[in-house]
């Protein structure tokens, strides 16, 4: 989706990347005022220094032979290619020797360094140009002061030392700053044009980066908008590059697909209540009202209240196992959690329910190799793990033989084994004992068991918020239930 200047500007992204290159822009401008500045000042000192052995030369020159000496070194020097500026004029300032044709009027009026950059020609330069470029006799005839204030406009700029002679006559010596400026003025270019490149290349990796994190943007909340829309089974697209990007699309792909398995537990839910709980209430209600029919001793009265209270409390039991089942499979428990002595529990679970496996016929035996113990709710754990011998006890009395169930508590690599096992009819199907762990599921048709079909989904349930998982194999003869916990070794 296209998006104008202003709209782009409103991100986060643009205002950043605004922001850098405005301070990348500012530090390359301060950089290349620096750079040029320390390069000026480089080469004004070692001009400097240059001129300074320049004068000392002159110096001897003038010690050993005086002016005539000094004049001859000067032209000497003066004819030289690359030669720097030399001149000798006399009181007056009329040049009398020298490769300095004219001068910028007021430097030889004042002794010492130049203060300021000053226009020069070298001498024979006013000749070329006049060659090249012929004026009029009237501008040949015009004074001399003023032809030498406009050479000099027009020649090239240079920094010199100008000292007084004992005989009072001027003696100067400079350089041209030709060199130096050019020098400093491709740095500057070169500055700029990389200023320029590395702006440019700001915007174009802004724009290309940017578009393409706003197209990804726009893609994520177009597939927000069709999940709020109700399309739940619609995920954020993932590109697989491993960015930031990605990482948050699956975390909420991960979100979603939670929330739709809750969705799904939800309807399951409903759906489960509006079928397996209609048949105890329509049980309770025709009791009643059998009872309000006719007269009745006052024994029917009190028999019919107690078998609703039995049915009563059923339904109370069926619809706390929802609620325990809902909250854990959401992965919340107001249930504190410990250090859990399996060994304790199974001991436990066994210890009670051993006069209910004698009264059914059914031999109860327990196996534990050593002590282990996880982090978990002892409750929980005791709960699920009832549930489970509760079906065994239930569903061995139909085997064959001698019915039995044997609960084993081992460890096997780095999982400590829970596990209860019958030698029932069992479940033979793969799909029936994935089936038996949802809620309300009885394999049984005739249902002349008691129960409710949530046992197991208790236990399924107990197990996910335990990081464990529950399977269900078969036993050959019988099923066995395998409570697997994530174990640690102990020390």
């Amino acid at each position: 989706m296209a998006l104008s200047l202003p709209a782009i500007m409103k991100t986060t992204a643009a205002r950043l990347s605004a922001l850098y290159l405005l301070l990348f822009a500012l530090c390359a401008v301060l950089l290349v005022f620096y750079m040029t500045s320390l390069s000026a000042r480089m080469l004004t000192a070692q001009t400097q220094d240059t001129i300074n052995d320049e004068v000392l030369g002159l110096a001897r020159a003038y010690q050993r032979g005086g002016l005539p000496v000094l004049v001859r070194v000067v032209e000497a020097r003066s004819r030289q290619p690359g030669a720097n500026l030399y001149l000798i004029a006399d009181t007056n300032g009329q040049i009398l020797t020298g490769n300095v044709q004219s001068l910028e009027p007021g430097v030889i009026e004042t002794e010492g360094w130049t203060k300021e950059p000053f226009s020069y020609r070298r001498f024979g330069e006013g000749e070329l140009e006049r060659q090249r470029n012929p004026v009029s006799d009237q501008n040949e005839t015009q004074s001399g002061e003023n032809e030498v204030q406009a050479q000099g406009e027009k020649g090239h700029n240079a920094i010199a030392l100008v000292l007084r002679l004992p005989n009072q006559m001027i003696m100067l010596v400079g350089r041209d700053l030709g060199e130096p400026e050019r020098f400093r003025a491709v740095i500057r270019r070169a500055l700029m044009l990389a200023l320029g490149m590395m702006g440019l290349g700001g915007l174009l990796i802004w724009f290309f980066v940017g578009r393409t994190a706003l197209k990804r943007i726009d893609s994520v909340s177009e597939a927000s908008r069709r999940i709020m829309g109700g399309d739940l089974s619609g995920r954020l697209p993932v590109t697989g590059a491993g960015d930031e990007f990605d990482r948050l699309s699956e975390n909420l792909n991960s979100m979603l697909a939670r929330i739709a398995t809750l969705n799904e537990g939800l309807k399951q839910v409903s759906d489960n209540i509006a079928h397996d709980l209609k048949t105890p209430l329509t049980r309770l209600r025709n009791r009643a009202e059998a009872t309000l029919s006719g007269k009745h001793r006052t024994t029917d009265y009190r028999q019919a209240l107690e078998g609703t209270i039995t049915e009563s409390d059923q339904l109370i039991k069926t619809f706390n196992a929802i609620l325990m089942i809902s909250r854990l499979e959401a992965g919340y428990s107001s249930e504190s959690t410990s250090r859990v002595d399996l060994a304790a529990a199974v001991r436990d679970v066994v210890e009670l329910y051993e006069p209910v496996a004698e009264e059914a016929g059914v031999t109860l035996e327990s196996s534990v190799e050593g002590s282990f113990a996880v982090d978990g709710n002892r409750e929980l754990i005791g709960q699920a793990l009832s549930n489970i011998v509760d079906n065994a006890i239930k569903y061995s009395t139909d085997s064959t033989g001698k019915p039995g169930v044997r609960v084993t508590l081992e460890r096997v690599g780095g999982e400590i084994r829970l596990t209860v096992s019958d030698n029932g009819q069992g479940i033979p199907d793969d799909a029936d004992r994935a089936r038996v762990t949802e809620r309300f599921v009885r394999l049984e048709k005739s249902r002349s068991q008691p129960g409710s079909g949530l046992g197991l989904s208790l236990a399924k349930a107990v197990m996910t918020f335990h990081n464990g998982r529950l399977d269900l194999l078969p036993a050959n003869p019988g099923l066995s239930v395998v409570m697997s916990f994530p174990g640690r070794e102990e020390h």
